[in-house]
């Protein structure tokens, strides 16, 4: 039999680091008034750290009076405390630290080589300090870039700017990013921004490269010199720009006027593709568009579909310029039930699905990029009882590669709009709307509680695959599993909560319609252009 005395270990150690008994190393922390002469045992320093151990084993460390002697001015005494008490005894507080601090006292431990402390850290930062990170993305990705071993906070952060990159693009520091990583965040498929807008951020990059080019200069006005000095910056990063996902109008006012900036063969394609709409086949090598990965683990469906739900759920499908999108969803949509996954059957579906809340239901048409569904406000169980609701909906998309091809039909809120049948699947509306069967079949039949939609099938629909989803309001939750304290941002969370309110008091008549008159202006100039190009 063994018996193990893990505790009374540490303690003696703790002890050890306090009283300093036997050291025989000296470490002066800080610089000026603040340095500190601290203490430590070389034989613990060199088990515990990559950096003291291949010191003493290679006999370089300084060593006077039978003591080595170890300089870290770079380090402030407080920190390199912290990391003594864990070498020693394997504890670590990070309550009374802030971000930039924590951040400090990652790079002086992976200096140190102590890597169970570099995962800690880095764990840390991603769970409590996410809203830092992402405020401060410039400062943090240029540290991380410099540290091979910080490769889950790296991860992290990039996942992050690619999923909202505004808050890079719009920083004022956005200017000063190394080249090196603005190449990287072109490269990567899932920088979810808008095509033309990284477009200018690279024109606004490169101008701030070169003194010589005034910072208020009209980027469409360039002198020849100043053209050629862009030309020479932006060289490598051209080819990253995807022309051919920013439309004919921006490409037209944006991207022309700049056309000295690219290849004679960029631009003849890209010329084509605008403008001689018939000849877009004759160009190649045309990169995807970038592409966000979908937030809420669907198979079926992308991010712009949640958006889409989001915004029909809070009924702004007539107020186009104010929908939701994949950056300002309110709504968090979490996978409950998947047919492929969790079986067909009605009894499959309610033992994941009853008494979740509001869920949407999406299922895609075999044989067809089609995808129908529809939105339950209430709740499914198996009551055999029927809900009045005037909130739900159900929908097609001719093609789900296109969000635009959306057809919407909201219930009439007669005493069918919900039917919880525990023999059937989800089922919208007094005529069967839209149902599963008990057998995973899906149907549609006549148009009782909601509104025909045209190109819908009826009858017997054959579908690949099903999924439902719980619709849930955000709710800004920050929680500390150390035990040490739980910390609720209530002021984010009432923003959410108060989210109804807010729309309702949205200003009106401040969006701009467009009118004729604006729409012979851009094919006006668009003809105008496309004549120069013969001259």
């Amino acid at each position: 039999m063994s018996y193990e005395y893990y505790q009374e270990v540490i303690s003696d150690l703790e002890k050890l680091f306090t009283t300093e008994i036997g050291y025989d190393v000296i470490i002066y922390a800080g610089e000026n008034k603040n340095i500190e002469e601290l203490h430590a045992h070389s034989n613990i320093l060199s088990t515990r750290s990559q950096y003291f151990c291949t010191a003493f084993s290679n006999e370089w460390a300084e060593k006077k009076n039978g003591k080595f002697i170890f300089k870290k001015p770079n380090v402030s005494p407080e920190l390199f405390k912290i990391i003594l008490r864990f070498i020693y005894c394997g504890k670590i507080d990070f309550a009374s630290l802030q971000c930039p601090e924590i951040l400090k006292l990652l790079a002086i431990v992976d200096e140190l080589g102590i890597q169970s402390l570099i995962s800690c850290i880095q764990e840390y930062l991603i769970k409590h300090h996410d809203e830092f990170l992402q405020q401060n993305p410039i400062e943090i990705l240029e540290t991380v870039y410099q540290h091979e071993s910080f490769e889950q906070l790296w991860c992290h952060c990039l996942e992050k700017i690619c999923e909202d990159p505004r808050i890079l693009f719009s920083s004022d520091k956005f200017i000063n990013l190394k080249s090196s990583l603005l190449e990287l965040l072109l490269k990567r498929d899932d920088l979810y921004l808008e095509e033309i807008i990284i477009w200018e951020g690279l024109l606004k990059w490169g101008v701030a490269q070169n003194p010589s080019i005034s910072k208020d200069v009209d980027i469409a006005k360039l002198k020849k010199e100043e053209i050629t000095i862009m030309k020479k910056t932006l060289h490598k990063f051209i080819p990253l720009i995807r022309f051919y996902h920013i439309s004919s109008e921006d490409f037209l006012d944006k991207v022309y006027p700049l056309k000295d900036l690219l290849s004679e063969d960029l631009l003849d394609n890209l010329l084509k593709f605008h403008i001689a709409s018939s000849r877009k086949s004759d160009v190649n090598d045309i990169q995807p568009p970038r592409k966000l990965k979908c937030l809420y683990e669907s198979n079926l469906i992308e991010n712009q579909h949640f958006a889409n739900f989001a915004s029909w759920i809070d009924k702004k499908e007539k107020l186009l310029y104010n929908a939701y999108n994949v950056m300002n969803n309110p709504y968090n949509f979490n996978l409950l039930y998947r047919a492929s996954r969790d079986g067909k059957t009605a009894e499959a579906f309610h033992s994941k699905c009853d008494n979740k809340g509001a869920t949407i239901v999406v299922a895609k048409i075999a044989n067809s990029e089609q995808i129908i569904g529809g939105y339950n406000s209430l709740q499914w169980d198996s009551s055999d009882q029927n809900r009045s609701t005037t909130d739900s909906f159900i929908f097609l998309y001719t093609d789900r590669n296109n969000t635009r091809t959306a057809k919407l039909s909201y219930s009439n809120g007669d005493q069918y709009s919900i039917r919880n049948i525990a023999l059937n699947g989800p089922t919208f509306g007094g005529g069967n709307d839209l149902y599963c069967d008990n057998n995973g079949t899906w149907r549609s039949n006549d148009s009782c509680s909601y509104p025909k939609i045209d190109d819908m099938k009826r009858g017997i629909i054959h579908v690949d695959d099903y999924e439902v989803f719980q619709v849930v309001l955000k709710n800004k939750i920050e929680k500390i599993e150390n035990n040490q304290f739980q910390k609720i941002n209530l002021q984010k969370v009432n923003q959410n909560l108060n989210l109804n309110n807010f729309n309702n008091n949205v200003e009106k008549g401040k969006v701009k319609k467009i009118k004729k008159s604006e729409g012979k202006l851009v094919k006006k100039r668009s003809l105008k252009l496309f004549k120069s190009l013969f001259k």
